[in-house]
């Protein structure tokens, strides 16, 4: 599956304007068609960011599930798919607090290269959480800051890394620790500021 792109092909503010007032009329053929529609980009979103194709199908499996059941009270301001989108941007961000203790170290690297997406909503998810990242690695040690970009930006061994720096490869695998340990911690306290915006939005 291509997780490098979540641009939607089949959507129309017109026509998602229809399928939501004939989902409220309980029409299934309405809902299948919003969810043929956005089930991959959505999914797509969530993955790039997570890489757990089962986490990531519970997200956007969940999220219609509950569309489904509130289809008679569902209130939506925004575009559907903006607002599809940031139900996703919900989700990935509560991963990140409920599981930032346990977060795989693969989730913060090559962010910025992962940031290539064709749809708006998801742009601004990804831009946002690159530069929170940015911002926690600079405000790290200096030593351990020059450690964390040496291994994740110029993709440098533990070995190559000891010998630029003139320390033991145990040192350079405690910053890593240390830096690793920061970003997971601090990214809980990000994600009440994150939540706000999404939740005026919908």
């Amino acid at each position: 599956m291509d997780t490098n792109s979540t641009k939607v092909t089949n959507s129309s503010p017109e026509n998602d304007k229809l399928s939501l007032l004939l989902l409220k009329q309980d029409d299934k053929h309405a809902f299948n068609k919003i969810f043929n529609t956005y089930w991959q980009p959505l999914y797509r979103s969530a993955f790039t960011i997570l890489k757990d194709k089962k986490i990531c199908e519970e997200i956007v499996q969940d999220i219609f599930v509950g569309i489904w059941k509130n289809r008679k009270n569902l209130e939506i301001k925004v575009s559907l798919e903006r607002y599809l989108f940031s139900c996703v941007r919900y989700q990935v961000f509560n991963q990140f607090r409920k599981n930032r203790k346990n977060l795989r170290s693969v989730l913060f690297e090559n962010l910025e290269q992962r940031c290539t997406y064709e749809n708006p909503e998801s742009e601004v998810l990804y831009k946002e959480l690159v530069q929170k990242v940015d911002a926690i690695v600079e405000k790290l040690p200096e030593k351990c800051r020059v450690v964390y970009k040496m291994s994740r930006e110029e993709q440098l061994s533990h070995k190559e890394i000891s010998s630029r720096l003139n320390i033991s490869p145990k040192t350079v695998e405690d910053h890593i620790t240390k830096a690793l340990f920061v970003l997971r911690t601090s990214m809980g306290g990000f994600l009440s500021l994150f939540f706000l915006p999404t939740l005026l939005l919908v």
